[in-house]
């Protein structure tokens, strides 16, 4: 019963197919001639449902590509001496501006060597005022009395002298004794010289050297004290600029051991307090054939994984003079500063950024889905006119704006492509009887 059943329903089968067949070849026979025009007028209407003309339009592209949020800046902050560390006023994650103090280093040390700077300045100012301000009154009145009484004796020995030389002359006196009186006259004069050199020396001041010599030393002692008054200030860390803690080295107590105070090579870490990082933007990487479409302070969309439906706002900040290549592309970094969303991303994060680009008139427009490869060429495929056939061409695309890409070369306007992949049927390769799992050859014959 079941050799049976298979086998009225292969009869069936077959009868019904023979029937369809028989069908279609009275219609062709009422066609006549004409039955080959309608095949070719069905081919034409598949391959215009396949296809779409294309035409010059104006276009304004919308460039779209990867990149990953960075921080601008990144630095490990250290102290410029060793020492310990005494104070730390910040932990990880914290936000800080630019001048605010992050951690404090032990200062006693410095602190005493900036109270001896002080003092010795002190001294050398006071020891310069003394200079400028010359001799108190007290002592040129002293030095006056001095030399009017080195001139009152200088008069009373000239007169002494005068008269013991008319004494000599009529012999009244000996020689020893008018010679007494000249050694006192020559003492008297060399006492008088001396004190009027000693007051005018008082009553002028001091030296214009010996103040310039005090004024070295106030100058000198002064450039001590900013020494070490900038050492007392380095024992102050603070921020060079706005940012987030990101990473905390060392904890109250430690010894720190300097190394560059803001330094960004990872090597600093061991010797560092905290690190660093500036304000968050993107780094993108944008082929050179999309490049002329950016601009300096282009605005920008940032669209993230993390947060779907929630793009960000962002403006070109820094486009790169210099190409890079990887992996035999040729693309320029783009840096875009974020407006938006720099407390919601975090650095290392993946991102898209897109562009509209500028408006470009005239422009060749295809689907981008038409655009495909064949042996490693990229091109269109098209409807040949005259043989009715899809042809390969190669193509050189441009910018892409939402599902259309515009075709530099190798393509005309006006010029069908298809939309989807062609595919070649024909009437030789149809077998009925493999439709339904029989015949075809290879099987066994009843």
């Amino acid at each position: 019963m079941r050799h049976i059943r298979r086998t009225g329903w292969l009869r069936l089968s077959l009868a019904g197919l023979l029937g369809i067949m028989a069908v279609g070849a009275c219609s062709q026979s009422r066609g006549g001639s004409g039955g080959g025009s309608d095949k070719a007028a069905g081919a034409a209407g598949t391959n215009r449902q396949q296809t779409v003309v294309t035409a010059l339009q104006t276009i304004r592209p919308v460039l779209t590509t990867s990149g990953k949020v960075v921080p601008r800046q990144v630095v490990n902050l250290s102290p410029k001496t060793s020492g310990r560390l005494v104070a730390l006023y910040v932990d990880q994650g914290a936000r800080v501006r630019k001048g605010d103090l992050v951690a404090k280093m032990d200062d006693q040390e410095v602190r005493a060597q900036v109270a001896q700077s002080r003092a010795n300045l002190t001294q050398a100012q006071a020891r310069l005022a003394l200079m400028r301000a010359g001799n108190r009154p007290e002592e040129i009145a002293q030095s006056r009395a001095q030399l009017d009484g080195a001139t009152a004796r200088m008069q009373q020995s000239t007169m002494l002298q005068q008269a013991n030389e008319q004494l000599l002359s009529k012999g009244y006196i000996s020689g020893d004794e008018a010679l007494a009186t000249r050694t006192i006259q020559r003492s008297n004069t060399a006492l008088l010289q001396e004190a009027q050199t000693r007051y005018d020396l008082i009553r002028r001041g001091n030296r214009p050297e010996d103040i310039a010599q005090a004024q070295a030393q106030v100058d000198g002692a002064a450039a001590d004290l900013q020494i070490v008054q900038l050492r007392l200030n380095e024992t102050e860390i603070r921020a060079p600029f706005d940012g987030m803690i990101t990473q905390k080295y060392a904890s109250v107590g430690a010894f720190v051991t300097p190394t560059t105070s803001a330094s960004g090579s990872s090597s600093a870490t061991s010797t560092s307090i905290v690190a660093l990082v500036g304000a968050l933007e993107v780094l993108a990487k944008v082929p050179e054939v999309d490049i002329i479409q950016l601009r300096a302070d282009q605005f920008a969309e940032i669209i993230s994984d993390a947060f779907p439906g929630t793009p960000f706002k962002g403006h070109v900040r820094l486009i790169a003079p210099e190409a890079v290549i990887e992996q035999n592309v040729t693309a320029f970094e783009v840096r875009i500063s974020l407006d938006d969303g720099l407390a919601t991303l975090r650095s290392g994060m993946s991102v898209d950024a897109r562009f509209a680009g500028t408006p470009i008139p005239n422009a060749l427009v295809v689907p981008s889905v038409s655009i495909t490869t064949k042996d490693k060429q990229l091109g269109v495929w098209v409807l040949n006119q005259t043989e009715r056939k899809p042809e390969f061409k190669p193509v050189t695309v441009g910018p892409t704006t939402k599902d259309k890409t515009q075709v530099l070369s190798g393509l005309e306007a006006g010029e069908r492509v298809y939309i989807s992949q062609p595919q070649e049927r024909t009437a030789a390769g149809f077998n009925p009887m493999r439709m339904l799992g029989i015949g075809g050859g290879g099987g066994r014959r009843p």
